[in-house]
């Protein structure tokens, strides 16, 4: 190469330089370029977080939506359907025999055609009324003939005669002796209400149509006034109340009843009441009941329920109820039980019904393998208590620990295999925490044949309130809620011993206004059985 001319050196340290500079503005807008895509990642993996935030967002109120939506318009039943359960895989996960049994239990009940029935004579207890139809003809009308009796076709027909007020004229008859000019009189029939004029038979009514039959009494008397009658709301009030009088020392007895058992079930729910000091709003009230029914434990004793009416929902309420109570207690996880079971007297057992439904939530609004097969374990074990349903608590206890334990000890380490695989604020992890934290008393039934897997005799109990709640908007007071607790512990027992209520009521109104109070529990629904059948 031959040198460059010393002319030319001047060009090339200009186009040097030029180079340069063009190679630093490239080299800066490198820079700039290599700050924005990294920038620009960091911003997309930002938005990457919130966007899956959002979803999570999202997919909760989607899941309450769809919960309340269920509330208001799905099934009420949380039982699953037998194509579900058809298609769960519940050998692939379960450890025992149990559940392959119960799996195969309901295949063959699907399986199984659908018996078909025909129409049920109609009840031999009613009255019956014979109309007989006559031919017209005398003789026969192709000969002249005489007829005779050949047989006869018979058919029945369900009737209704409205109900109907009797007017009882009690007459006292006055004798006066023809010597001395002394007066006999048969002493004045005691009344339920004083120098009221309402009969056992008519307040027994209204009770039953209010608290079974949920009638307002408002409504009952729009009905009594078709009738021809006319009874102001404000009467049938006063009636209640005087009834409420009358009944108090039975629900008393129930009470006693109640919590002199070895195992009582506790629940309680919302009753609005109308607040005189707020403006004419209502506020929440709670209804507790307390239910002994030990028949699914073989026991004979007779079964009760005790409700109890509270303002407000503060623990010092049950507090109060179960302070004489020793036993077990089983019920949901409120708090307020808290107290009563560290005095150390109550035991706590847990409610494997509650831990269900967390789960049914979920698959109802979004099924999931989780939901399908933590179901289906469940299932197994409410299968093994159908089947020793009514046996002593010896046999139950062994046959628990025998087919029971295996299933929940596999359960409980599935639960804990599963909890870290799910995001710590999701429901299903949730539920699983639900469970886990109350493993010791959910338990607790495998280990003791009297407790039972479930708070559900509580909650059938309670159902006649939340029926009720469809039907009126409050109670007026305090005192109406006082009022629905003892009426609502007669009528519950009473059903709960399979006695009619209205009959009973009619039965103890008539009697108890006179009765002995240190002899009341002679009036308890067990003790009239036997008169009412």
């Amino acid at each position: 190469m031959n040198p460059a001319l010393p002319n030319d050196i001047p060009a090339l340290q200009t186009l040097v330089e030029t180079q340069n500079s063009k190679i630093e503005e490239m080299e800066f807008d490198l820079d700039m370029y290599a700050k924005h895509f990294f920038r620009y990642e960091d911003i997309k993996e930002e938005l990457k977080g919130e966007i899956a935030q959002k979803q999570s967002e999202i997919e909760h109120w989607k899941l309450l939506a769809d919960k309340y939506r269920h509330m208001l318009f799905g099934r009420s039943s949380e039982k699953l359907h037998l194509g579900q359960l058809g298609q769960l895989e519940l050998y692939a996960h379960a450890q025992t025999q149990e559940v392959a049994k119960v799996e195969a239990q309901l295949t063959a009940k699907q399986s199984e055609p659908s018996p078909r029935h025909g129409r049920r004579p109609l009840p031999a207890h009613l009255q019956r009324e014979i109309i007989e139809h006559r031919p017209e003809a005398t003789c026969c009308p192709d000969c002249g003939g005489k007829l005779k009796h050949l047989g006869e076709d018979v058919s029945e027909v369900l009737e209704y005669v409205p109900a109907s007020f009797l007017v009882q004229r009690h007459v006292r008859q006055k004798l006066a002796c023809a010597k001395c000019d002394t007066i006999v009189q048969a002493p004045a029939p005691s009344r339920p209400v004083a120098r009221g004029m309402a009969g056992a038979g008519l307040l027994a009514h209204i009770l039953t149509s209010k608290y079974t039959d949920h009638l307002p009494l408002h409504r009952q008397s729009v009905m009594f006034a078709r009738q021809g009658v006319d009874l102001e709301r404000s009467t049938l009030v006063d009636w209640v109340g005087q009834c409420h009088t009358l009944l108090k020392p039975l629900a008393e007895a129930i009470q006693r009843h109640v919590l002199s058992a070895a195992k009582v079930h506790a629940d309680d729910t919302p009753l609005p009441v109308l607040d005189r000091h707020g403006k004419g709003r209502a506020k929440l009230g709670r209804l507790w009941t307390y239910v002994r029914d030990d028949r699914p434990a073989g026991d004979d004793t007779p079964p009760a329920v005790w409700f109890a009416y509270s303002p407000n929902r503060k623990g010092e309420h049950p507090q109060a109820h179960l302070k004489n109570f020793k036993g077990t207690l089983q019920a949901d996880a409120y708090a307020g039980y808290g107290a009563i079971y560290e005095a150390g007297s109550v035991l706590e057992a847990s409610c494997w019904a509650h831990a269900r439904r967390r789960i049914w939530d979920l698959h109802q609004t979004q099924a999931t393998d989780f939901t399908h097969e933590a179901l289906a374990r469940i299932g197994a074990l409410y299968g093994i208590e159908r089947e020793i349903r009514g046996k002593p608590p010896d046999t139950r206890r062994s046959e628990r620990q025998a087919r029971a334990g295996p299933l929940l000890d596999d359960m409980r380490q599935w639960f804990e295999r599963l909890l870290p695989t799910f995001p710590k604020r999701s429901k299903p992890a949730e539920a699983i925490r639900y469970a886990l934290t109350r493993w010791g008393t959910l338990t607790r039934y495998a280990h003791d044949g009297t407790i039972e897997i479930d708070n559900s005799a509580a909650e059938r109990a309670l159902r006649c309130v939340a029926i009720g709640r469809l039907n009126y908007l409050f109670a007026v007071s305090d005192a109406g809620g006082d009022r629905a607790a003892s009426i609502y512990s007669v009528i519950g027992t009473a059903k709960l011993n399979g006695i009619e209520p209205e009959a009973y009521l009619r039965e103890v109104i008539s009697r108890i206004a006179d009765y002995p109070v240190n002899r009341v529990e002679e009036l308890l629904p067990w003790n009239l059985a036997g008169e009412l059948a």
